[in-house]
């Protein structure tokens, strides 16, 4: 096993990161900007280093600067995380160049996952349903249109490279599909150095269902079940929960065995994540592998008791899985909400500022992963999440009234948060009775809004439950 582990990142999953090491006895050096030197994993992490100022760009992304961290400590390994460098193969490679163990795949799994349009044909080849589109890079409109025309409108222009929504456009006719073409590729152009795009098929408000995968270096991969992240703003997640409503059994038994050939096919091992989405008709299909740890991956910790970071740790060290996928079980109801520094009013515009008093919920079933504390500043120049507060129950409907009264028990001050959003989603009879896709958000948040107005940012206690 690892003496030392630096965590390449910050903020919660940098906390969530030490805490696992720290129950395993491993020494955790911690990385920070100038922005986070009083950052709370600097805070519980055995050493620090400071590498760089507050610009992601100079700290969290500066390989050089973060590799020479890890060799000036007499580090064994590098945890990336999510985010940041965590799906970088240049880094992976770096790394392993370096002799240092990157916590994740190989950096040429990365690759060939990090490439849309490669990793769609694998999956097609292995027999994993995607999504109907274009056989690899569209390299011109004409055949754009051709492709169009043959699995009929409305269709996504997606970038072969990337992530993060960038790089995509719809286009509902042939008249749109010029500017689709033209400025997805230009931004994939400018975001990723690479203008490859495809086409695909524009699947509207379709379920957003995601499998977690584990694999080790000999052979064996399981998957943890499904968690079902539908409930999105702007195209990012914003509350999941598992096992999805949505699923039978035999549909979950189909999309289980599906994530699990999708990385058997790529070659991976560590712990990732196989994206589907599925439609009204209950047809699923691959979209894409995440190549590292999620946000969401404490909803799956609480329905099987695994830590999925300690596997990380245990399967980078070269250790074998200690379960088989039989041994996996899935107890309860579990759901997520990530608590964003944010305006709900005005666009989801982020939030940044001092939290001048913190208190999170405790209880029976209840988890908070969270690096804020009172007195904290929430800074401007990274990702708005300030905790994910995260419940489970023997029932759905009863993981939502602990829910309720976990977000109840919830006081930040100082900024805005979306956190009264969340407590109203909760108390909507649509999403209680688990009628939502990810079109869901968009079409109640005029509702929404009008509701939180009403009562001035407070949401009502004593609306009523809806059952079943």
């Amino acid at each position: 096993m690892f003496k030392r582990v630096l965590i390449a990142n910050r903020g919660e999953i940098a906390v969530r990161i030490i805490r696992g090491c720290r129950e395993m006895d491993i020494e955790t050096v911690a990385v920070y900007s100038t922005a986070d030197e009083s950052a709370l994993h600097t805070q519980l992490a055995t050493s620090s280093v400071c590498i760089g100022p507050a610009k992601a760009s100079d700290s969290y992304l500066n390989m050089q600067n973060i590799l020479s961290a890890a060799l000036n400590t007499g580090c064994d390994a590098i945890h990336p995380g999510f985010g940041f460098l965590s799906e970088n193969s240049d880094f992976a490679r770096l790394c392993k160049a370096c002799g240092l163990v990157f916590i994740g795949p190989d950096y040429q799994v990365i690759d060939s996952m990090g490439n849309k349009s490669a990793a769609r044909e694998l999956m097609k080849k292995n027999g994993v349903p995607v999504v109907p589109g274009s056989d690899g890079s569209v390299l011109n409109l004409d055949d754009a249109k051709r492709i169009a025309e043959e699995i009929g409108y409305p269709v996504l222009v997606k970038a072969s490279a990337g992530g993060g929504g960038r790089g995509i456009r719809q286009a509902w006719s042939a008249e749109e599909l010029d500017e689709a073409f033209s400025t997805a590729r230009a931004e994939a152009r400018a975001c990723f150095g690479d203008d490859d795009v495809y086409i695909e098929k524009f699947i509207v408000n379709p379920s957003h269902i995601e499998f977690q995968i584990l694999a080790d270096n000999f052979g064996n991969v399981v998957h943890l079940g499904e968690r079902d992240c539908s409930i999105q703003r702007r195209s990012q997640k914003m509350m999941e929960e598992a096992p999805a409503r949505l699923l039978t059994p035999q549909l979950r038994e189909k999309m289980g065995a599906a994530a699990v050939c999708a990385a058997k096919s790529a070659g991976y091992t560590n712990a990732g994540t196989v994206e589907f989405v599925v439609d009204g008709e209950g047809n699923f299909y691959f979209i894409e592998m995440n190549t590292r740890i999620q946000v969401e991956h404490p909803v799956t910790e609480m329905l099987t008791g695994i830590d999925l970071v300690k596997e990380q740790l245990r399967i980078s060290a070269g250790l074998p899985l200690s379960f088989r996928q039989e041994d996996v079980c899935l107890q309860g109801h579990a759901i997520e909400c990530r608590i964003n520094a944010e305006d709900p009013s005005n666009q989801f515009r982020p939030c940044a500022g001092e939290l001048r008093f913190l208190h999170f919920p405790g209880g029976n079933g209840t988890r908070v992963d969270s690096a804020a504390y009172s007195g904290c500043e929430v800074s401007p120049f990274y990702d708005s999440m300030i905790a994910k507060i995260i419940v489970c129950a023997p029932t759905r409907l009863e993981a939502i009234r602990k829910m309720r009264r976990a977000l109840e028990e919830t006081t930040i001050e100082g900024i805005c948060t979306n956190l009264e959003l969340c407590h109203l989603i909760l108390f909507d009879k649509d999403y209680v009775k688990g009628n939502f896709d990810t079109g869901y958000l968009d079409r109640k948040m005029p509702e929404m809004l009008e509701l939180y107005e009403k009562s001035s940012g407070e949401c009502e206690r004593d609306a009523p439950d809806v059952s079943d």
